[in-house]
């Protein structure tokens, strides 16, 4: 790999990794690589932004906190959208003879009247879905490239912070986005440029996200020639492959392969698993209708998505879900505590704390055999072993050891003829994942910076111009 580094002196390399979870930004001089402080200190910035109904906008940390306090507590109110009149006679010669014969025409009930802004995270996911091109905002039609621009208009002034002009980037991007079918990465893709376009950033290269890791580590280890080099980047939205042979100075994208597997899905499944039946999943429900006893399991399947999906789980926040959920926590039987915890979840929007306690779990039992999850905010605390955590998500482990065949098959090749596998992605921290990589690669696999390894291997990607040579099959 060539290391001149006066050759784009006066135009540093940048890299920008837009994630599904988080985004990252990195800058490459030639000789120095730094991450870009996209957050205050933070070099990490959850890929969120909040629109307030006046279209004020907050990004990263800041849209979360926004839209959690302004949300506590609140009650919801859907209400029928009135789309107009309609004449239910045809009434005399001077027209309708009074209000009675007209009759007011009304939506979907979606109208939320005190709904003070509107989250989005995870928007990533949208890109390669065709049929995912509008969203509406209060009264107007965003585009979704409209809702990716913000966080990247964030990015680039925070780059510009830090060197200056900042209308050039090298764009990371998962090999296959989700969901995309077909000509799905194509469209995301063109959205994606033009996000980044409208966000100031006109001059673009692209690049896979495992083979900028691969790219990164091999720059920070320049010994490692003649080598084929197997990146397994397991992210938040996303499980992505790439096997890249060096030698000498050069290198060759061999196979890239990617799946709609990552953090986020583990972390769903954990609260699936963990929390609902701390919530009342499974308990009964016993209550008198039309003079009958009636004893039923308690309707949780209504509650289940929106919990797991905490930007909308404020819905639950509506009459039809908690009445039902007051009835069944006034009742004296063991299981109304778990529904007590039910309705302040609900009523404080603690989903997001929940998912941030998760997290912090699934970390700690990378660490440690037997870990606690603890949610003080609903009181829950709950141990695990790492092997009930290991059975929890064997499907999932499956799944990546079926993906790992897949792009051997696609470069033709075994494992023996892998020399290193690199590890890079908060899910590839994951005990399960590395011994099933150990095990398939045995005394090859090497941890390389999980969180911002794709950032820097674009920003050299950039100042190298390694983009005609990068994009695999």
């Amino acid at each position: 790999m060539p290391q001149d580094p006066d050759q784009n002196a006066s135009k540093p390399g940048i890299g920008i990794d837009f994630g599904t979870s988080n985004s990252a930004a990195a800058v490459f001089d030639g000789t120095q690589l730094r991450l870009v402080k996209l957050a205050g200190s933070q070099a990490i910035m959850p890929s969120a932004n909040y629109i307030q109904r006046d279209f004020s906008i907050a990004i990263g940390q800041a849209a979360i906190d926004d839209f959690i306090a302004d949300n506590q507590g609140r009650r919801v109110e859907l209400s029928a959208e009135v789309l107009g009149e309609a004449r239910t006679s045809a009434g005399g010669p001077d027209g309708p003879a009074g209000d009675s014969e007209t009759a007011m025409v009304f939506g979907q009930a979606i109208n939320d009247a005190g709904l003070p802004g509107r989250l989005f995270r995870g928007t990533k996911r949208l890109l390669g879905n065709p049929t995912s091109e509008r969203t509406p905002v209060f009264e107007r039609q965003f585009r979704l490239v409209a809702l990716v621009t913000p966080i990247l208009v964030g990015i680039r002034d925070a780059i510009q912070r830090l060197v200056g002009s900042a209308n050039h980037a090298c764009i990371g991007h998962p090999v296959n986005f989700e969901g995309a079918q077909r000509s799905g990465n194509q469209a995301a893709l063109a959205r994606l440029g033009e996000a980044y376009r409208h966000a100031g950033i006109v001059d673009q290269r692209y690049c896979p996200e495992p083979t900028a890791a691969a790219i990164s580590y091999l720059h920070h280890h320049p010994e490692a020639e003649d080598e084929r080099l197997l990146t397994v980047d397991f992210g938040g939205g996303t499980l992505d492959f790439c096997i890249l042979r060096r030698a000498g100075a050069t290198f060759e994208v061999e196979a890239t392969h990617g799946i709609a597997l990552g953090g986020d899905r583990i972390d769903q499944t954990i609260f699936r698993e963990l929390i609902f039946p701390l919530l009342g999943r499974g308990e009964r429900w016993v209550r008198t209708l039309d003079g009958a006893e009636v004893d039923t399991l308690f309707p949780f399947g209504d509650f289940e998505d929106l919990l797991i999906n905490w930007p909308i789980s404020y819905m639950l926040n509506q009459n039809k879900y908690t009445a039902p959920v007051i009835q069944r926590m006034s009742q004296t039987d063991d299981g109304a505590i778990k529904f007590r915890r039910l309705y302040d979840l609900i009523n404080q929007n603690y989903s997001y704390q929940v998912f941030e306690a998760i997290k912090l779990f699934k970390a700690r039992l990378s660490e440690v055999d037997r870990a606690v999850l603890d949610i003080p905010e609903i009181d829950v605390e709950v141990y695990l072993e790492r092997w009930e955590f290991e059975v929890m998500i064997s499907d999932m482990l499956f799944e990546l050891e079926q993906a790992i065949a897949v792009v051997l098959a696609k470069a033709d090749l075994c494992a023996e003829d892998i020399d290193t596998v690199l590890r890079t992605g908060g899910s590839s921290l994951i005990p399960a994942v590395k011994d099933i990589l150990e095990n398939q690669f045995p005394g090859k696999v090497v941890e390389h910076d999980p969180f911002t390894s794709v950032a820097a291997g674009l920003a050299i990607s950039d100042y190298f111009d390694y983009a005609d040579r990068v994009n695999g099959d």
